[in-house]
C-alpha cells in the first residue's frame, strides 16, 4: 500500500509545531501547543483512516480471495491432522511394521532356499555330467576310441579345475578329481604302451621299426597317428615320446656318431594292400669304414638321415611332434657330437686352424638342415654346435690351459724337493758348466743378482713352462693369447697353493725341503718381476693393458722370508733345548755334571753341523752366512750368559768350563771356516757373531789371574769383547774369594769410566 506508506512518512511532529524549537530542552511545551498538537494528530488520524478505508474498498476482491485461500489452508491442515491422528492411532493399536518385517524375512529365507536348491541342483547336474564324461571316457578307452577319450579327459580337466584346487571346496570335487586322475593315468599308461609297441629296435639286426597299426587287448587297428594326437590333446606328448627318443638315441644315433665310418643308415618300408604299415631304418656296414671321418661328413649325414626318418615316419611332419622329439634328443645329440667329434678334432697347433674351417662350415650346414626340419628347439637359436666350432680358438686355448695347469700340478706333486748329493760341492769347485744334465735342472741363475742358485726341479721346470707359454702368447691371436696369459699366471699361483700344503709337515722340521722352498720362492720372485719386461712389448695389444705379473711377485718374496725365518727359529729353538740339558753348566767339577754338560755341548755341535750340511748346498752364500751367524749368535750368547751367571766357581770347575768351551770351538772350526769363505765380503766372522769373541775371551778369563782380568778391563779389551762392568765384577766375585786384592780390583773396575 504505497499511499498509506506515503501518508505515514509525511507525519512529522516538527512540522506540527513549526513555531517551537524542539531542540531546546530547557523550553517546555505550553498547554496551547499541546492542544494544537493533539488536534493536528487527530486530523491526521482521520485522514489515515479514510485512506485505509478507501484502499480496502478498492481492493475488496483481492482481500476476499486472500482470506478464502487462508481458510482453505486451515481446513486442509485440520484434515491432515485428523488423518495423522488416525494413522497414529492405527499404528498404536496394531504394529503393522512388525508384520511387514516378518513377511520380508520370510520372503528372504524362501529366496535363499530356492537359490541353494538351484545351486545344489546345478552341482548335482555338473557332478552327473562329469561322472557321465568319465564313464564315456572309460568306454572309449575300452573300444579304442582314444581321440574321443582324450578330448573328454581334457574337457573334464577344465571343469574340475585340476591343478587349481581351493580350500573349502565340496568333498565331491576331491573325489571327482581323484577319479579323473585314475582315468588320466589309465589312458596315459595305455598310450605309452602303444608307443612302446610302435617304436622298437632290434639289437641283433640293428633295425629300427615303426609300426602304424597297433593293438591293445582285444582292440586292433589303432593308428599310430591317432595315438600321437591323443597324447598331444592330454598333454603327455613328451612323456609318451621319451622312451622312444631314448631308445633311438641309444641304439641308432650313438653308434652313428661314435662309429661314423662303420655304419650307414638305410630307410625301408612295408606295405599291405597298398598302405604302408611299417617303416624301417637299418644300420648297415659301411663299405669304406676304414676311411677316417675328418670333416664330420659321415656323422652329420648319418644323423640327418635318422632325423628325417623320424620327422616323416614317426612324427608325420607335424611340427609340434617334431619339436617335442627334438626337445627330448637334441641336447644329448649335440653334446655327443661335441664330445665324440668336435672336441677331438680341435687343432693341436694354431697353424692348423684354417683346415678346421671345413668342419665349421659342415657343422653350420648340418644345423641349418635340422632347423629347416623344425627339429632344433627355438631355444637353441644360436646353434650349439656351430657356436662351439666357431669358438675353436677358445677351446684350443682352454684345452692348452688345462694341459699346462695339469702338467704344472703334476710336476709339483711328483717333485720330492731334494737335490742330488754332491751337487753343491761340484757347483762350488767346478762351476755350473761341469754339472751333469740331471743335476743342472736344479742350478739356475738369478735374474737380477746373477748368482747361481740351487732350486727344486719343480721350480726350474715351472719357470721354463711359463716362458714357453708366454712365447706362445706373443704369436697367438687375442683370445688365445688371453687364455695362455692366464695359464701362465695360474701356473705360478698354483705353486703358491700346492707346494706349501704338500710340504706342510716338512716345514715344521729342520730339513732340506724347507730351505729348497725358500730358494724356489726367491728364484720365482726375480723371474716374475722380469716376465713383463721381457715379453710385454711382444704381447698382442688387447692384453697389454692387463698383462702384469708384478702384483704376484711380492707374495713369493714374503713366502721366502717367512720360510727362512721359520727354519732359523726352529733351529734356534732346538739348540736352546739342547743347551737346557746342561743345567746352566753348574758343578762341572763333578764328573756326572761335567759329562752332562759335555753331552749338551756335543748335541749343540752335532745339530749345527747338521744344519750346516742342509743349508749350505741350497741357500745363497750371503743368505747362508747371515742365517748361520744368527743361529751361532744365539748359541754363544746363551752359553756365555749361563757361565757368567754362575755365582760360585771352584778352581776345578773353571778348568772344566774352559775345556767345554775349547771343545765346542774346536768342533765348530770347520763350520766357522765355511762362514769365512761363504761370500766375498771381507768382514770378519767375529763382527757378524759378536758373542763368538765374547765366548773365546771367556775361555781365557777362566784361566787368568785377578790382576790380569782387571788390567784387561782397564785397557778396554773386555769392553771390546762386549763385556759389561757388572758381568766382569760378578765373574770376579764368582771365581776369587773375598780379599783386599779383590776389593781393590773391583774398586779399580768401578772407577774406570
Amino acid at each position: 500500500m504505497p499511499e498509506i506508506d506515503a501518508l505515514f512518512d509525511s507525519l512529522n511532529v516538527r512540522d506540527l509545531l513549526s513555531g517551537h524549537d524542539l531542540n531546546d530542552p530547557t523550553t517546555p511545551l505550553s498547554a496551547p501547543d499541546l492542544r494544537l498538537l493533539i488536534n493536528r494528530l487527530e486530523s491526521h488520524s482521520l485522514r489515515i483512516k479514510s485512506k485505509v478505508q478507501s484502499y480496502l474498498v478498492s481492493h475488496h476482491s483481492e482481500f476476499s480471495e486472500l482470506f478464502s485461500t487462508c481458510q482453505d489452508a486451515v481446513s486442509r491442515t485440520r484434515l491432515i491432522s485428523d488423518d495423522v491422528s488416525d494413522v497414529v492411532q492405527l499404528v498404536s493399536d496394531r504394529p503393522v511394521d512388525v508384520e511387514i518385517r516378518g513377511v520380508v524375512d520370510e520372503i528372504r529365507e524362501k529366496t535363499k532356499e530356492v537359490r541353494v536348491k538351484r545351486e545344489s541342483l546345478g552341482l548335482v547336474s555338473a557332478v552327473v555330467g562329469v561322472c557321465e564324461a568319465l564313464r564315456e571316457t572309460k568306454e572309449a578307452l575300452k573300444s579304442g576310441r582314444f581321440g574321443f577319450a582324450a578330448e573328454r579327459i581334457r574337457e573334464v580337466k577344465g571343469v574340475l579345475r585340476v591343478g587349481e584346487e581351493e580350500e573349502g571346496e565340496p568333498v565331491v570335487y576331491v573325489l571327482l578329481r581323484r577319479e579323473w586322475s585314475d582315468c588320466f593315468d589309465e589312458i596315459q599308461e595305455v598310450l605309452a604302451k602303444l608307443m612302446e609297441t610302435a617304436v622298437r629296435f632290434e639289437v641283433d639286426w640293428r633295425k629300427l621299426r615303426i609300426s602304424y597299426q597297433l593293438s591293445v587287448g582285444e582292440t586292433t587297428g589303432i593308428a599310430l597317428r591317432t595315438v600321437l594326437e591323443a597324447m598331444e590333446v592330454i598333454g603327455m606328448l613328451d612323456y609318451g615320446l621319451a622312451k622312444a627318443a631314448d631308445s633311438i638315441f641309444k641304439h641308432v644315433i650313438t653308434p652313428l656318431v661314435t662309429h661314423s665310418s662303420t655304419f650307414v643308415a638305410v630307410e625301408d618300408s612295408c606295405k599291405t594292400s597298398g598302405e604302408i604299415v611299417e617303416a624301417t631304418l637299418k644300420l648297415e656296414q659301411s663299405s669304406d669304414h676304414k676311411t677316417e671321418d675328418v670333416d664330420g661328413d659321415a656323422i652329420y649325414s648319418g644323423v640327418l638321415t635318422v632325423v628325417k626318418f623320424i620327422c616323416s615316419s614317426l612324427c608325420f611332419g607335424n611340427v609340434t611332434w617334431i619339436h617335442s622329439f627334438g626337445r627330448l634328443t637334441w641336447p644329448r645329440i649335440s653334446e655327443l657330437i661335441i664330445s665324440k667329434f668336435l672336441s677331438k678334432v680341435v687343432p693341436e697347433d694354431a697353424s692348423k686352424f684354417p683346415d678346421f674351417q671345413k668342419v665349421i662350415d659342415r657343422t653350420s650346414q648340418f644345423e641349418t638342415a635340422l632347423k629347416e626340419l623344425s627339429f632344433i628347439p627355438p631355444s637353441d637359436a644360436e646353434g650349439r654346435l656351430s657356436k662351439y666350432a666357431e669358438n675353436v680358438e677358445v677351446h684350443f686355448a682352454s684345452r692348452k690351459k688345462i694341459e699346462i695347469l695339469a702338467k704344472a700340478r703334476s710336476l709339483m706333486l711328483q717333485c720330492n724337493f731334494t737335490i742330488p748329493q754332491g751337487l753343491a760341492t761340484s757347483l762350488k769347485s767346478d762351476g755350473a758348466e761341469s754339472v751333469d744334465v740331471n743335476a743342472s735342472k736344479h742350478i739356475v741363475r738369478l735374474l737380477f743378482s746373477s748368482e747361481m742358485c740351487v732350486v727344486s726341479e719343480a721350480a726350474s721346470q715351472l719357470v721354463h713352462m711359463v716362458h714357453k707359454t708366454l712365447e706362445d702368447v706373443c704369436v697367438s691371436s687375442a683370445r688365445v693369447a688371453s687364455e695362455f696369459y692366464h695359464a701362465a699366471r695360474d701356473s705360478i699361483l698354483l705353486y703358491e697353493a700346492v707346494v706349501p700344503v704338500k710340504l706342510g709337515k716338512q716345514l715344521n722340521g729342520i730339513n732340506q725341503a724347507a730351505v729348497l722352498l725358500h730358494s724356489d720362492c726367491l728364484y720365482l720372485f726375480e723371474e716374475i718381476l722380469g716376465l713383463a719386461f721381457e715379453y710385454r712389448a711382444s704381447f698382442p695389444s688387447s692384453i697389454k693393458e692387463y698383462a702384469v705379473f708384478a702384483d704376484i711377485a711380492p707374495r713369493f718374496k714374503l713366502m721366502a722370508e717367512e720360510v727362512l725365518q721359520r727354519q732359523v727359529q726352529l733351529v734356534i729353538s732346538s739348540l736352546q733345548e739342547a743347551i737346557d740339558s746342561a743345567d746352566g753348566f753348574q758343578d762341572t767339577h763333578q764328573i756326572k755334571q761335567f759329562e752332562s754338560a759335555k753331552f749338551s755341548v756335543e748335541q749343540v755341535v752335532f745339530s749345527l753341523e747338521k744344519v750346516h750340511l742342509i743349508w749350505e748346498p741350497v741357500l745363497l752364500p750371503k743368505t747362508y752366512k747371515q742365517s748361520m751367524c744368527m743361529v751361532l749368535e744365539s748359541v754363544f750368547r746363551r752359553i756365555t750368559r749361563d757361565i757368567l751367571l754362575l755365582d760360585d766357581m771352584a778352581a776345578d770347575e773353571t778348568f772344566q768350563l774352559q775345556r767345554l768351551i775349547h771343545l765346542m770351538l774346536e768342533n765348530l772350526s770347520s763350520l766357522l771356516g765355511s762362514l769365512k769363505s761363504a761370500d766375498d765380503t771381507s768382514r770378519p766372522v767375529d763382527d757378524l757373531i759378536p758373542s763368538l769373541r765374547k765366548t773365546r775371551k771367556l775361555a781365557e778369563l777362566l784361566d787368568m789371574p785377578l790382576k790380569s782380568i782387571t788390567s784387561a778391563w782397564e785397557s778396554g779389551e773386555l769392553f771390546s769383547c762386549n763385556y759389561t762392568r757388572t758381568e766382569v765384577q760378578d765373574f770376579i766375585k764368582a771365581i776369587f774369594t773375598d780379599s783386599p786384592l779383590r776389593k781393590e780390583c773391583l774398586w779399580r773396575i768401578e772407577d774406570v769410566s
